[in-house]
């Protein structure tokens, strides 16, 4: 596996919050600009472009017309804009960065990224940071909020709505994905990922192992299949203590040097060519703690170090 060349960041922002029943990851983006994303990322040496956000109709302009699927039309919609300015951005050599927004984001960034993937016959791998599985259907999905359902999707299941964004199915193969940080999933969430046959690395392999051995076989048997490797990071992956921030906190998550070592990993591994970050909610924040947090972690993936 080639490792990444490129110099030329591209932020994308992704103010989406009709996948979850909580508000305020909307202003994710903007709390993450304004803890000095740009500045950060050019110090490290990159060229930075930002694209902005890609526009997203408000909840209270909108009706549910399947509680099964709430927003799904405007989801369905806005993900597509996103793959397409995704594999522009990949098309362009330059590197994707998407800043949510809530984690249905993973539904359109995935998309571009593997439709630019296929077209050039590379293989695509994911790393994905969550305490959340993201494995439910409409069928399994006790809320109906799709942000609990785009690996799901990504991988072929659940609704064609949602499996057929960008016009094909699937995104990616299961044996090319790797979770990290697990540790709320849903009764019937489970039966979908012991079926996919997913490696699912919880906070308890975590605390068994060791988080550098976690990721130091996932980045090793990751490189000797696949070409490009996305990370979604989804901040609720780490301990409410550390980014109280967040959509859906869940205690019991990533210490602050667990998440940081994932990214130092990855960015020594050189191997990430686009990365996300998801679920920063200002509204629930102390100060814009987490968004800050989020600029942190951000750094390190790109190279940032202690010395």
């Amino acid at each position: 596996m080639k490792k990444t060349q490129t110099k030329t960041i591209n932020i994308i922002g992704f103010p989406m919050d009709l996948g979850a029943d909580r508000r305020g990851v909307d202003m994710g983006p903007s709390a993450v600009r304004i803890a000095g994303l740009r500045d950060r990322l050019e110090k490290l040496g990159y060229k930075v472009i930002d694209s902005g956000d890609i526009f997203i109709q408000i909840m209270e302009r909108q009706k549910i017309t399947n509680p099964k699927l709430k927003y799904v039309n405007q989801i369905v919609k806005t993900s597509t804009t996103l793959a397409k300015k995704v594999e522009k951005t990949l098309d362009s050599k330059r590197f994707p960065l998407c800043i949510g927004g809530d984690h249905s984001m993973a539904l359109g960034s995935l998309a571009g990224i593997s439709s630019y993937c296929k077209k050039n016959k590379l293989k695509l791998g994911l790393i994905w940071v969550d305490a959340h599985a993201d494995m439910n259907t409409d069928i399994t999905s006790p809320s109906g909020n799709i942000h609990g359902m785009p690996l799901a999707a990504s991988l072929g299941l659940g609704s064609e709505k949602l499996t057929h964004i960008y016009g094909f199915s699937p995104k990616l193969k299961p044996e090319n994905c790797a979770l990290i940080g697990i540790r709320s999933i849903d009764r019937l969430e489970k039966e979908n990922i012991k079926k996919a046959g997913l490696k699912v690395y919880t906070m308890t392999e975590i605390d068994k192992m060791g988080v550098h051995r976690v990721i130091t076989k996932v980045l090793k048997e990751l490189k000797e299949k696949v070409d490009h490797i996305h990370v979604s990071f989804d901040l609720d992956a780490v301990d409410p203590s550390v980014s109280p921030g967040v959509g859906t906190p869940v205690p019991g998550g990533l210490s602050y040097r667990e998440a940081h070592l994932i990214m130092e990993a990855i960015a020594e591994c050189g191997c990430m060519s686009s990365l996300e970050i998801t679920e920063v909610n200002p509204i629930l924040d102390d100060k814009n703690k987490s968004a800050q947090f989020a600029v942190d972690i951000i750094a390190s993936g790109f190279g940032q170090r202690i010395l």
